[in-house]
C-alpha cells in the first residue's frame, strides 16, 4: 500500500511519497538512524506536489484551520488533484500519513481518504521537516525562516488576539495588590502609632483611624509647640472641632517625652509614607471598581466589586468562574476546610469567599447555609452571563440581587419570591426597551441554575450540558456508595456477632460430643459391644436392661439345681 505525506509549511502544503516501505519494515527505530542521512531518505520520501500560499494572511487562515483541525477548501482541492481518486465499494490502494489525528478524521470525513497519524509517519514527517529546503530547489536561503517567524508572530498575535477593556488578569492583579497593601499599611500604621507615642501617647486614644492619625502625627510635628491656632487645621483634619480642643489640651498636659529634630523629621517621614500608601490604596479601589465594570458588571452588581474580583482572581479567570458549578463557587476559597472534613468524616463548609458578602451576614443563623447556596446559585448566572455575552449591562445582576433580597424577605417573614423564568424575561425585556443590543442567548435550566450562552456557539452548549451531565453522574455515584457504606456498616457489625455466637455453639457441642464418647468407651469394654451411641443416651439403658435380664436368668438356673439336689437327697433317705 503507498503511503502519501501531508507536510504543512509556512509556505504552503507540501505532499509526498513514501516508497518502498513495507508493513514488516517499519521499524521507527530504522527511520530514525536513516533520517540524518538525505541520501537514504531521499531514495525512500520523494516530493510530488507543492502548492504555495497566496499571501501573508493566506497562510494564516490556512494555519488557523490547521490547528483547530478543520480542512479547508484549498487543502480539499490540492488533495483530491494530487492524490488517487477513491471509487465507491472499493478498499483504496494508498494512504494519507498526517501530523494530526484530528484533521486526518475530518479529511477522511469528506474525501473519503484513508488517513493514519502514528509514531512510524511522524518519524517521516520529522525527516521532511530536515531536509524540506532540499526538496524544493527554488527556495533561497533564509526565504523558509522568513516565513516562518513572520506566520509565528501573526498566528500568536491571532491567538492571544482580546478586547483590551475586558482583561480579567487586571483585576486579578489589583486584588491581590489590594490585599497586600491592607496589610502593609495596618502594620506601617502600627509602627507609626508606637513610634510617635513616646513624645504624644494621649493622640492613640483620640484618634483611631490609621490614615487620621499619621496626617495628625504630620500636622503637630512637636507637641510642645500646640496651641490654640493649630485648631482649625485639627478641625479640617479630623472633621471635629471638639476632637481638635481635646487634642491641645491633652498636647499641653501630656506624658511623653520629648525627642530630638533629627527623630521627629524621621517620624514625620514615615508618617507621610504611610499616608501616600493610604492614598494609593483608594485609587487602585476606584481602579479595581472601574475595571469590574467593564469585565463582570452583573457580578459586581449582584455581589459587590471586592468579592467579585475574590472569585475571579481564586478561580484563575473569567471563563474558569463561569465553568464552574454553583456547588464549587459556593466553598470556592474554603478548600482547606473541605478537605479536613471530608478526611475526618466531619461537616463540609457552607461558604468560602462569598462569607464576606453583606447577604450572608443579614440572613439568620440558621439560613446561613441556605443563603450561601442561593447565592452562589446567582453567583454563577451572573459570571456566565458576563463571560458569554457581547454587551455590557447591569440588568442581569440588578435583578438577580432583587432576587437575592426577595429570598431574604422570604426566609424572615414568608413573602413567595418570583420564578427565576419571569425574572429572566423582565431582564431581557428591559433590556430590549433600552436599546442594547445583545446576541440571542440560549437558556437551559438545570437544578434552579441558568447557562447562558451565544446562539452559533454550539461547542460551549455541548461543554456545558457535558459538565452538567458528569456532574450529575458524579453525585449520583457518590449518594449510593454513601448509601452503600450506612448499609454495609451495621451489617458487618450484625455478621460479626453472629459469627461469634456461631463459633461458641459449635465449641459447645465439641465438648458434649466428647463427654458421651469418654462416658460410653467403658461400657462398651465391659459389654462387648460394638453397635454406635446415639446422642439421645438410649444404648446406655438398652444396656442396662440386658444386665438385669441376664441377672435373673442366673438365679432362676441356681434355684433349679438347689431343688434338684434336694430330690436327690430324700430319695438317698428313703
Amino acid at each position: 500500500m503507498a503511503l502519501y505525506l501531508l507536510y504543512e509549511t509556512a509556505s504552503g502544503y507540501s505532499l509526498f511519497l513514501a516508497h518502498g516501505l513495507d508493513e514488516i519494515g517499519q521499524n521507527t527505530e530504522a527511520v530514525r538512524s536513516s533520517i540524518t542521512d538525505m541520501n537514504r531518505f531521499g531514495k525512500v520520501v520523494q516530493l510530488t506536489a507543492f502548492q504555495p500560499f497566496e499571501s501573508a494572511l493566506d497562510a494564516l487562515n490556512q494555519c488557523n484551520s490547521v490547528s483547530e483541525g478543520l480542512l479547508t477548501d484549498e487543502l480539499r482541492n490540492f488533495l483530491e488533484l494530487n492524490l488517487p481518486k477513491v471509487k465507491e465499494g472499493k478498499k483504496p490502494k494508498f494512504s494519507l500519513g498526517v501530523s494530526e489525528p484530528k484533521i486526518g478524521s475530518h479529511i477522511f470525513e469528506v474525501t473519503k481518504i484513508p488517513c493514519q497519524s502514528n509514531e512510524f509517519v511522524l518519524e517521516l514527517l520529522r525527516g521532511v521537516r530536515l531536509h524540506f529546503d532540499r526538496f524544493i530547489k527554488d527556495l533561497k536561503p533564509g526565504d523558509l525562516e522568513k516565513a516562518q517567524l513572520g506566520l509565528g508572530h501573526s498566528y500568536s498575535r491571532a491567538k492571544v488576539k482580546f478586547n483590551v477593556n475586558r482583561v480579567d488578569n487586571m483585576v486579578i492583579q489589583a486584588i491581590f495588590l489590594l490585599d497586600t497593601l491592607d496589610k502593609d499599611i495596618n502594620s506601617f500604621s502600627m509602627r507609626v502609632r508606637e513610634w510617635y507615642s513616646w513624645h504624644f501617647p494621649e493622640l492613640v486614644k483620640i484618634v483611631n483611624d490609621n490614615y487620621l492619625y499619621a496626617r495628625v502625627v504630620k500636622l503637630i510635628e512637636d507637641k510642645s509647640k500646640l496651641s490654640d491656632d493649630i485648631i482649625p487645621a485639627l478641625t479640617d483634619v479630623l472633621g471635629d472641632e471638639d476632637k481638635a480642643k481635646e487634642i491641645v489640651e491633652a498636647g499641653k498636659a501630656s506624658m511623653g517625652q520629648d525627642l530630638s529634630a533629627v527623630d521627629l523629621i524621621n517620624v514625620q517621614m514615615f508618617a507621610q509614607k504611610v499616608m501616600n500608601l493610604s492614598e494609593y490604596r483608594k485609587k487602585l479601589y476606584e481602579y479595581l471598581v472601574t475595571k469590574m465594570n467593564d469585565i463582570a458588571p452583573n457580578l459586581a452588581s449582584l455581589i459587590g466589586e471586592v468579592v467579585g474580583a475574590r472569585l475571579i482572581s481564586h478561580a484563575g479567570s473569567l471563563t474558569n468562574l463561569a465553568k464552574c458549578p454553583s456547588s464549587t463557587l459556593q466553598i470556592l476559597g474554603a478548600e482547606k476546610a473541605l478537605f479536613r472534613a471530608l478526611k475526618t468524616r466531619g461537616n463540609t463548609p457552607k461558604y468560602g469567599l462569598i462569607f464576606h458578602s453583606s447577604f450572608i451576614g443579614r440572613a439568620s443563623a440558621r439560613n446561613k447555609g441556605r443563603m450561601a447556596r442561593y447565592l452562589a446559585n446567582k453567583c454563577s448566572i451572573a459570571s456566565r452571563i458576563d463571560c458569554f455575552a457581547e454587551s455590557n449591562t447591569t440588568v442581569f445582576g440588578e435583578k438577580l440581587r432583587e432576587q437575592v433580597e426577595e429570598r431574604l424577605d422570604f426566609y424572615d417573614k414568608g413573602v413567595a419570591p418570583r420564578k427565576n423564568i419571569d425574572v429572566m424575561k423582565a431582564a431581557i425585556e428591559s433590556t430590549q426597551s433600552d436599546g442594547v443590543q445583545i446576541h440571542k442567548l440560549i437558556f437551559f435550566f438545570y437544578t434552579n441554575s441558568i447557562h447562558i450562552v451565544e446562539w452559533f456557539d454550539w461547542k460551549i452548549i455541548w461543554m456545558i450540558w457535558r459538565q452538567k451531565k458528569l456532574q450529575q453522574r458524579k453525585a449520583r455515584k457518590r449518594s449510593q456508595n454513601l448509601r452503600l457504606q450506612r448499609m454495609v456498616e451495621p451489617m458487618s457489625v450484625d455478621n460479626g456477632d453472629a459469627s461469634e455466637v456461631a463459633k461458641s455453639e459449635k465449641k459447645k457441642k465439641k465438648k458434649d460430643k466428647r463427654k458421651l464418647d469418654e462416658e460410653t468407651q467403658p461400657l462398651e469394654k465391659s459389654n462387648g459391644v460394638n453397635d454406635d451411641v446415639h446422642e439421645d443416651g438410649t444404648a446406655k439403658k438398652k444396656k442396662k436392661k440386658k444386665s438385669k435380664d441376664e441377672g435373673d436368668d442366673v438365679q432362676a438356673t441356681s434355684d433349679a439345681k438347689k431343688k434338684k439336689k434336694k430330690k436327690s437327697k430324700v430319695e438317698d433317705d428313703e
